[in-house]
């Protein structure tokens, strides 16, 4: 599958300190976006200080007004405050969505803990209704404890 082929390319990425925290950041993005072909829009949003909102990081795919979300607020807003992976099969069927695309049809958000703080979250949008699986949410909070270990 092509998500345990991915690892070691995340890996690799976050193992690169040449580059800095928001260029792995990035690559990752990107490494995702390019191979599933069911990810359309991947990014990280991080917490801003002690501010009880969310600002976003590093990101692949259509631009977004939303680079501030506070918590509560949409799926990731909710993650920041749940603690837990949220996965949305159908956007259209979730009452407290913020839309960033009328052609988003599903949505995951893993958090990222960095000692025991949910300190951000990786967001996926897919344009495919309900196309994410186990497999994605356990490959996901992966990405996310490589991503920790930089942060």
């Amino acid at each position: 599958m092509i998500l345990e082929t991915l690892k070691p390319q995340v890996q690799a990425i976050i193992s690169n300190s040449e580059s800095d925290k928001d260029e792995r950041l990035l690559k990752i993005c990107e490494l995702l976006k390019e191979n599933i072909s069911y990810y359309n829009w991947v990014g990280f949003y991080f917490r801003n200080g002690k501010k009880e909102e969310l600002l976003l990081g590093p990101y692949v795919g259509a631009p977004t007004d939303h680079t501030v979300i506070p918590f509560g607020k949409g799926i990731c807003g909710q993650v920041a405050v749940s603690n837990e992976n949220f996965v949305v099969p159908d956007v259209a069927a979730q009452d407290n969505y913020i839309a960033c695309s009328i052609t988003v049809k599903a949505e995951i958000v893993v958090p990222i803990f960095v000692n025991g703080e949910n300190i951000g979250q990786i967001d996926i949008d897919s344009n495919t209704p309900d196309p994410f699986t186990a497999d994605d949410e356990h490959f996901l909070e992966f990405v996310c404890s490589q991503v920790a270990s930089i942060l």
